[in-house]
């Protein structure tokens, strides 16, 4: 069966097998989210989608089978680890420099908001900088993370969306820049306690129904989480976060609860999520061929405005190389439950046995 005909077919699965986005009634709303992990631009990844060179160049290929999992979703939210300056030279590591058709890409796939926070901010200088966030927000994404100036961070940090009966607050911020410095006036967040501790305390006089802050953090392929990420994690609950989600080590680390407390409070538990993986690289190292999809559902009551974290779940993501017979590569994200069902339903992108035939399972995502 044809890639294309097997997506399409995906996706009629996926609408019929899907659970409710926001079902709604009189007294209760619901939103999914969708977090994927590290959107990687190494240089393989850029020769693979070159269509004509330093030009033209197609991501598309590389989240079809995903993107039905992401469109279900209300709010579908990523880590895009590199820049996008708008003109070649286009690089990989160490400097990762991608072309736009890379954002324009993950917008057809679905994705709504991308992060920009990371240790690979500053790649691409200044220019690169301002031009993410002009590219992504020209694409119609949400974005937060790095800003053109601090008036620009003042007007619009934290980043408030709002969608049906939600406002939801988001936060970013890095461990560091590889040791870059912000070219002035951009400005790109690091983990600063003090400052994460005043970003929350604004983020709860917006009154948002939920918020959500995103961290690049941690040691690279170790996949358990590390004592700092622990101690910050506890410390973000309790200074006003509802949801933690980290990023940089590119393989998997725990998703886990934690029991804090606030000021005039009843003890409380916190989902963080330390490490969602590659969402899609060139890497090769020990298991950064994987990663993970967390969907959050969450429930408002309409009458009260209390909101909750109703439900949590994940879908580990496979990164597949598939090389044809003139040696041409070609980068797919996969989802892994695609390969559990007993009876196949199409074809996938393998050339050999045993990963010829791959099935769609009735639930995508394993609860936790």
């Amino acid at each position: 069966m044809h890639l294309n005909t097997a997506r399409k077919g995906l996706l009629i699965l996926f609408v019929f097998c899907s659970r409710l986005a926001s079902a709604q009634n009189d007294t209760i709303s619901r939103m999914k989210l969708v977090f994927a992990g590290d959107i990687m631009g190494h240089g393989p990844q850029i020769t693979a989608a070159t269509v004509e060179k330093d030009k033209v160049f197609d991501y598309t290929p590389c989240f079809q089978f995903v993107e039905p999992i992401l469109k279900d979703a209300d709010l579908a939210i990523g880590n895009l680890e590199l820049t996008l300056p708008g003109k070649p030279p286009y690089t990989g590591y160490p400097t990762f420099r991608s072309p736009d058709d890379l954002a324009l890409a993950l917008r057809t796939a679905g994705f709504n908001l991308l992060v920009t926070s990371n240790n690979h901010s500053n790649d691409s200088g200044l220019n690169g900088v301002t031009k993410t966030i002009k590219t992504l927000q020209n694409y119609g994404f949400y974005q937060t993370g790095t800003f053109l100036d601090s008036l620009h961070r003042a007007a619009l940090y934290p980043l408030l969306v709002y969608k049906d009966h939600f406002k939801l607050a988001f936060l970013n911020y890095t461990y560091g820049t590889n040791g870059l410095p912000t070219p002035a006036p951009a400005v790109v967040n690091l983990i600063d306690e003090n400052a994460i501790r005043e970003d929350l305390r604004v983020a709860k006089e917006l009154n948002p129904d939920f918020i959500i802050v995103l961290f690049h953090w941690g040691n690279e392929y170790q996949i358990n989480e590390s004592e700092s990420q622990r101690k910050l994690a506890q410390k973000a609950f309790e200074w006003g976060a509802d949801l933690v989600i980290g990023a940089h080590p590119h393989v998997v680390q725990p998703i886990k609860t934690i029991k804090f407390k606030r000021p005039g409070q009843d003890s409380l538990t916190g989902v963080v999520a330390y490490s969602l993986g590659n969402f899609i690289s060139a890497q090769k190292q020990t298991y950064t061929d994987l990663g993970l999809m967390v969907e959050v559902t969450l429930e408002k009551h309409l009458p009260s405005n209390a909101t909750r974290l109703a439900d949590h779940a994940y879908l580990p993501v496979f990164r597949y190389i598939h090389r044809d017979a003139q040696g041409k590569s070609q980068y797919y994200t996969l989802p892994v439950s695609a390969f559990e069902a007993e009876k196949p339903f199409f074809r996938c992108p393998y050339p050999q046995p045993p990963f010829s035939i791959c099935a769609l399972p009735q639930t995508r995502f394993a609860n936790i």
